[in-house]
């Protein structure tokens, strides 16, 4: 809440920043549901809730210590400032948690446009003014608004996902743009002012040279920060960083003098003193990473503590601070209204300072991760427990102003309003208890993560002894890249509790850790890393990565342990509580039974068209493939799920003549790296090739040399689990002298290797074990199994049929065939090996069968002489009856 609401229509532009915070809360609330939440959380609350805050309040200070004329920045022009500002976090927020960079990018420039006008509407309020002694706090409003396009640049950088040192790089010069110079020098500048107002006591007669004083050192800093980083330099970022503590320091004295002279007794003082040493904590920490961490990507990967400090701590308090003083005051109707609307927003003030405050404190420590949720859970109930506040201040504050404009009656008086004491020791035992029970609840839903033994645990397999538990936490490092963890094998006394911090160093690869107990980290995406608490370590145990393939290509993780059995247990030796102990995974329930290919279809699934289109006449063809990773039936009532370019199995055919370009798009919208890699290109594979992370997109540009049937398909490793997946598709590069046929089809073959679960809405990936082992559970054609039987193909009698097939793969050759036909046409490879008239003489012989291996591809011909039913089939039988199989409807 900030600035003069009492224009007719102004009020609305408060309300912004409210609803960030709210959103925040919710966000907070379901934050295991949404992708991103911890981004999005320090986003909501520092680019929604306090830029919005920051935008209006500068406003309204500006207009009060320079006492401009009004129609120099009308209301209505700040309404619609701050519209495009609203529109432009939106669509910041929404752009980067779905990952569409140009939606980020557009958006970004509507917050640059925002600022930008509201900065010239200062400059032009500043020149207006004949003078004025604190005409320095405009400035620091301007030099903050300078820093928004700098550090959106740097986030919509971000926003593309640089790996390794240029993340952390990045982020800090981000941070420091947008959190040491706009928010940063905004809040400075305003309480060189508001900060003796809401103390009620004079200013500091020396406060406006010292803020002047303050001003370019704290500039200054800000651009040793961001271009420090940007160079690499930690040595240098150090020195800016510890150059904005002094600058800051400078500054401070201005706020000692009117401190000294009124200590803090109401809400708003207290709140406010609270998020600066919330701010000063967060500067520091990011300063101590910046000099103790090895490299850029590890001070990237401590960014949670002062990004919580920043958007927990900081920026809400501040707010609540700030609203706290202005509602009464902007509400008006006297001094008895002022103080009853007052006293509804500071009633439970102490209470609710020490649990956020202290909740916070103890969130950041090394606690187990069921204490951390109670008192993330309490800070977000103090905050709440503001909103309604809000709402009673001000029906209080509008009652009180209406008795006070009532007529006064005769013999009828009005008794002072009484403002209750801030400070009650009955607050202060509540908020201690109030911490106590949710560090005591949290510890009884984990009690061994909190490194107490659980009675009647074992801690092997064979349910020997259980370790004591030494109440010690031993705290690891590991980086996953390039399909191994570093380290691989981690050692921990018997009895302790361990704590894994991954961090995903891979450049373009998701990952994970998951651990025999069902403890595990989230999938994670490049360039970031979580924490999971495994629990009382008595007996070793394994981890391994849990994306497909990535176990099998050795990404495994060993736990040894000190005094307690040897060998390696998976699936054992961590005690915790209960079943239902966070990060312990459940049953979803029964398992699937087993795959009947060949069952009744039930529910019948759409069959995938097989005829194929004929070339169009575009020399440059272009197209966007999108990766999705969706649920897709591989036979009737058998569902997996498939990984895709464009949502089917195979992809979208491409089909063009010798000499013409290709212009492919590439959109990542899954939830790992993938790439992909066109045979009927010949090129270097370094650049178009490479794997890209999720929300990324790469342009692939071919010209077709020659002809032929080629496959397309995702190179990214394990590259056997992602083709057997279904992210493969074909390409048809037309013979020069090609003939025109009746029908013509295109059969992909490829095989499906099926995970624990096989039905809809649960079904699981592909098997990389499986792969390995080459025991495919179907061969298919167009990526299900038989369903050219329920669903023929057709031609009739006298018609010529010409069949592509492309052997997709990742392991098993083909030999097609159709029975009952005779093919006297057959091309494979981009060489004829029979062919018919019109294109040359009869053949005096025929083909029975084209065989492929994998990647091949060609095409074969045939005339069918009478009606009938003609099964086309892959004669390696068993990879027939696997589902290889369709049928030829021929009639007349």
């Amino acid at each position: 809440m900030s600035g003069p609401t009492a224009r007719r229509g102004g009020r609305w532009r408060d309300y912004p920043s409210m609803v960030w915070l709210v959103v925040a809360g919710l966000v907070s609330l379901g934050h295991p549901l949404v992708e991103h939440s911890r981004w999005l959380l320090m986003h909501l609350v520092l680019l929604g809730a306090l830029t919005h805050a920051a935008v209006v309040w500068s406003t309204h200070f500006a207009q009060a210590l320079l006492k401009t004329d009004l129609d120099l920045d009308p209301p209505g022009r700040q309404s619609w400032r701050l519209a495009t500002l609203f529109l432009g976090v939106s669509g910041v927020l929404l752009g980067v948690s779905l990952q569409r960079w140009a939606v980020a990018l557009v958006a970004a420039a509507l917050v640059v446009l925002a600022v930008g006008w509201h900065a010239l509407a200062l400059w032009r309020r500043a020149r207006a003014c004949l003078g004025g002694r604190f005409r320095v706090v405009v400035h620091y409003y301007l030099a903050a608004a300078a820093w928004v396009p700098v550090g959106a640049t740097f986030g919509v950088l971000l926003a593309r996902g640089p790996q390794d040192q240029w993340h952390g790089r990045l982020l800090v010069a981000h941070t420091a743009a947008m959190g040491l110079g706009w928010l940063g020098l905004t809040v400075t500048g305003t309480l060189v002012t508001f900060w003796p107002t809401i103390l009620r006591t004079r200013m500091d007669t020396r406060a406006s040279r010292w803020a002047t004083g303050a001003l370019i050192p704290l500039v200054g800093s800000v651009v040793v920060v961001t271009g420090g980083s940007l160079l690499g330099s930690r040595a240098v970022t150090a020195i800016g960083l510890g150059g904005y503590l002094v600058a800051g320091w400078w500054w401070a004295r201005a706020l000692w003098a009117p401190a000294r002279s009124r200590a803090p007794r109401e809400l708003a003082p207290l709140s406010v003193a609270a998020a600066l040493g919330w701010a000063v904590f967060a500067v520091g920490w990011v300063l101590g990473s910046v000099l103790l961490r090895a490299d850029w990507a590890e001070v990237g990967d401590t960014y949670g503590v002062p990004t919580a400090a920043l958007a927990a701590g900081f920026a809400p308090q501040i707010l609540v601070g700030a609203m706290s003083y202005l509602v009464p005051s902007v509400l008006g109707g006297g001094p008895a209204a002022v103080r009853e609307a007052q006293d509804r927003l500071e009633r439970w003030a102490v209470l609710r300072l020490l649990v956020v405050n202290g909740g916070l404190v103890l969130s950041l420590l090394p606690v187990p991760g069921a204490v951390r949720v109670a008192t993330t859970a309490l800070v977000l109930a103090a905050y709440a427990a503001f909103v309604p506040l809000l709402g009673l201040a001000v029906r209080a504050g509008v009652r009180a102003r209406g008795r006070g404009r009532a007529p006064h009656r005769p013999g009828v008086t009005t008794a002072p309003v009484a403002r209750r004491p801030l400070w009650s020791s009955g607050q202060l035992v509540a908020g201690v208890g109030a911490l106590a029970l949710a560090v005591c609840a949290g510890v009884l839903v984990d009690p061994a993560a909190a490194g107490y033994a659980v009675p009647g645990a074992s801690g092997g397999p064979g349910g020997g002894t259980a370790a004591a538990a030494t109440g010690h936490t031993t705290t690891v490092h590991v980086v996953a890249k390039d399909m191994r963890y570093d380290p691989a094998v981690v050692t921990v006394p018997a009895g302790d509790r361990l704590v894994v911090d991954l961090v995903n160093a891979d450049p373009t690869t998701s990952h994970d850790l998951v651990f025999g107990n069902g403890r595990a980290t989230p999938r994670l995406r490049p360039g970031t890393s979580a924490t999971v608490d495994v629990g009382l370590v008595d007996a070793p145990m394994d981890g391994w990565c849990s994306v497909v393939g990535h176990r099998q290509r050795g990404m495994t993780l060993t736990v040894q342990v000190l005094g307690g059995p040897s060998g390696s247990v998976a699936g054992g030796g961590v005690r915790h509580g209960d079943a239902g102990a966070p990060g312990v995974a459940a049953t979803a329930g029964p398992p699937p039974g087993p795959v009947d290919l060949h069952g009744p279809p039930g529910a019948d699934i759409a069959p995938v068209d097989a005829a194929l289109a004929p070339a169009s006449a575009d020399r440059t063809h272009r197209v966007t493939l999108t990766v999705k990773e969706i649920e897709l039936p591989v036979a009737p009532g058998v569902w997996q799920r498939r990984w895709t370019f464009d949502g089917v199995v195979p992809g979208p055919t491409l089909r063009g003549t010798v000499g013409d370009a290709f212009e492919v798009t590439l959109v990542n919208d899954g939830s790992m790296g993938h790439s992909v890699d066109f045979h009927a290109g010949s090129l270097a594979p370094d650049g178009p090739m490479r794997t890209i992370a999720p929300g990324q997109s790469l342009e692939y540009r071919f010209t077709a040399t020659r002809a032929g049937i080629w496959m397309y398909h995702c190179a990214t490793m394990p590259m056997s689990a992602h083709l057997a997946a279904g992210l493969v598709g074909a390409v048809v590069i037309d013979p020069a002298d090609l003939a025109p046929v009746d029908r013509e089809y295109l059969l992909v073959q490829s095989e499906v290797y099926l995970g624990a679960d096989h039905r809809a809405g649960s079904a699981s990936e592909v098997d990389a074990a499986k792969v390995d082992a080459e025991q495919p559970d179907a061969v298919v054609f167009n990526g299900i199994a038989d369903q050219y039987d329920r669903h023929p193909l057709t031609a009739r009698v006298g018609q010529r049929v010409r069949l592509w097939i492309l052997d997709a793969g990742p392991n098993r050759a083909t030999s097609l065939h159709v029975v009952g036909g005779q093919f006297d046409t057959a091309y494979a490879e981009g060489a004829w090996l029979l062919r018919a008239a019109p294109g040359g003489p009869d053949a005096p012989g025929g083909s029975q069968a084209l065989s492929l291996a994998a990647a091949q591809g060609g095409f074969v011909e045939l005339v069918f002489p009478e009606a009938g039913h003609y099964p086309v089939v892959s004669h390696v039988m068993v990879d027939a009856e696997r589902g290889a199989h369709g049928v030829i409807e021929v009639t007349r």
